[in-house]
């Protein structure tokens, strides 16, 4: 990976996670003022909530992708301590989906008029558990790929006593 690509998905990563804290820094200032506009109409203090839990997912994630961009940058990617950091990222994109279906449970009520609404908002949670399943596919292929680097550093080194 070259040092523009690291630089650019890097700079990409910074600046999400700062939305992020930024629209958590809002949330928590909404609910601990009181100034809370809530008309009735939808149920805001739990949307809010469920929007700082997501947020918390997405900034786990982020972190945990800086530090496999790292270790992809120093070339140790290719070893069981990234194995740590993947089941994390796997763990936030499956509670970032858990985060979503609340949020359609919670909105679903509003949308009697539209249910169509409440089912696609379960087809992107569904979607968003999709993601974790395709980062659970590319872990066995970095096991895969692990296992294969340590096979050859053992073959490497009875060639080298053989030699």
């Amino acid at each position: 990976m070259g040092k523009l690509t690291v630089g650019a998905l890097r700079a990409v990563l910074a600046v999400v996670f700062a939305g992020t804290a930024f629209v958590q820094a809002g949330m928590v200032w909404v609910l601990v003022s009181g100034n809370d506009p809530e008309d009735g109409s939808m149920p805001l203090t739990p949307l809010r909530v469920l929007t700082i839990l997501g947020m918390v997912s997405v900034q786990v994630a982020l972190v945990c992708v800086w530090r496999l961009v790292t270790m992809v940058r120093r070339g140790t990617v290719f070893s069981h301590a990234a194995f740590r950091y993947v089941d994390i990222v796997i763990g936030s994109i499956v509670a970032a989906s858990l985060v979503w279906f609340a949020v359609t449970a919670v909105n679903a009520p509003g949308q009697r008029e539209d249910p169509g609404v409440t089912v696609i908002m379960g087809g992107v949670g569904l979607a968003i558990l999709g993601v974790a399943l395709i980062v659970l596919v590319l872990r066995t292929l970095l096991a895969q790929a692990v296992a294969r680097d340590v096979e050859a550093a053992h073959m490497q080194a009875e060639l080298d006593e053989v030699i």
